[in-house]
């Protein structure tokens, strides 16, 4: 047991130097007061940070547009992967192409892919020269300068980077469903989508939560497509709360609040983890 221990060890220096150690900084820096000055010692304010959260209008806008985020992203990416991988889970001439196909956007940088996605958004871009050949508009939509677009342009380009990489794990789910059940499932007249109703979403079920719990976290989390698509703007109507603990802490420089906002965040994703971690724990897509 002991060189089991001694094995570990290298990691678990690892991860508290450049994890557990920061953590605690962090969380002892939300009860201080820290100025411009890195070098000076931190003033304790107690709760004093709590309690400027809890008047702040930005924040609390951040945190609906979190929700809002993670309302629109999360019931797309539990559902949407699993039509695709149901779709690609045939043996058909060209599917392996088409699951490449499907997972290209998950390998690509969210650094390029947003700044191809700026570019398709922008007032002369592909869209709108698109819509606009069509008839459908005369000026274009303000898909990411609109505070009730902004937000929701942001959506899809999540959703898009996504699909691939929820697909895989469905596909792994779907591949281990024995063959049998649908054939058994025919004899009775459940075919066609029928079956995926009497056999497949039942079976899928554990998959199902666990992306749901997976891709709450990543939304939760959302920072690259808000900052290089919109920095938060127009109005805040973008802003998210990971982005505001980034604006606070770097641009402000207030890196005793940022914390403050940081810590807020980690409880919310802790749950989730904890969630996640139950789930998993349960070995219910072993069962099978």
């Amino acid at each position: 047991m002991a060189i089991a221990y001694l094995f570990l060890l290298p990691a678990l220096l690892a991860l508290g130097i450049s994890v557990f150690w920061p953590a605690l900084q962090a969380f002892y820096l939300s009860f201080t007061s820290v100025g411009i000055d890195l070098t000076a010692s931190p003033t304790w304010v107690g709760w004093a940070n709590v309690q400027r959260l809890g008047r702040d209008r930005v924040f609390w806008q951040t945190v609906g547009n979190s929700l809002a985020y993670l309302v629109g992203v999360v019931p797309v990416l539990t559902l949407a992967p699993l039509l695709l991988a149901i779709l690609v889970n045939r043996s058909l001439p060209g599917m392996y192409w088409l699951r490449v196909a499907y997972y290209s956007p998950v390998v690509v940088s969210m650094v390029v892919a947003g700044l191809a996605w700026r570019w398709l958004y922008a007032e002369n871009g592909l869209f709108n020269q698109a819509l606009k050949g069509l008839g459908l508009t005369q000026q274009g939509i303000p898909w990411l300068t609109s505070p009730t677009m902004a937000l929701i342009s942001v959506m899809v380009v999540s959703v898009w980077k996504g699909l691939g990489y929820y697909m895989v794990i469905y596909l792994a789910g779907l591949q281990g469903i024995s063959q049998d059940l649908y054939e058994a499932a025919a004899l009775d007249g459940s075919d066609g989508w029928r079956r995926h109703r009497d056999i497949t979403l039942p079976l899928m079920r554990p998959y199902l939560f666990l992306v749901a719990v997976i891709s709450a976290i990543a939304a939760t989390k959302v920072f690259e497509e808000v900052y290089i698509m919109t920095q938060g703007g127009p109005r805040n109507s973008s802003k998210t709360v990971v982005y505001y603990v980034y604006e606070q802490a770097f641009e402000k420089l207030e890196i005793s609040y940022g914390c403050t906002i940081g810590l807020a965040l980690f409880l919310v994703i802790l749950v989730l983890s904890i969630l996640r971690l139950r789930i998993a724990g349960s070995d219910a897509p072993l069962e099978r």
